[in-house]
């Protein structure tokens, strides 16, 4: 499982949002794919930051109405990002070294840097067990 890298281990896809979407936007699309954060990308479709539920949570705890206040106002703009061959050890060294719960896999296109995954904490659990699940199933047979 260390020397897997993120393109061979990680889900299709980025959910992304525009900084321009409401918190309420946000959160509606968090909730509703069962995802604790959205990356966010400009209109050229390069990363700008990324929106998490403990962000939503800050927000939240500022008050005022979430229909009027955006994603931008709230995202943290210093992404941790890791390249398409960087392996799940390297990121769970990012992870536990930052005290953060994802990564944004990136690919660098002309000046841009556009997000195509993201491996969370959760993600690299589930190679964990898949790995020992092998482990063990060779062992027994």
């Amino acid at each position: 499982m260390p020397n897997t890298t993120v393109m061979q281990a990680k889900r299709l896809g980025v959910l992304t949002c525009a900084p321009d979407t409401t918190l309420v936007s946000a959160a509606q699309r968090m909730t509703g794919e069962d995802v604790s954060a959205l990356v966010v990308v400009d209109d050229d479709g390069g990363l700008a930051g990324i929106i998490s539920r403990t962000d939503l949570l800050r927000a939240w705890e500022k008050g005022g109405p979430w229909a009027e206040r955006t994603v931008e106002q709230y995202m943290s703009r210093n992404v941790v990002t890791v390249g398409l061959e960087t392996t799940l050890g390297e990121v769970t060294d990012l992870l536990l070294e930052g005290r953060i719960h994802r990564v944004v896999v990136v690919r660098q296109e002309g000046d841009k840097v556009r997000p195509v995954g993201v491996v969370s904490a959760a993600d690299v659990v589930y190679h964990m067990l898949k790995q020992e699940s092998r482990a063990r199933s060779a062992a027994s047979g």
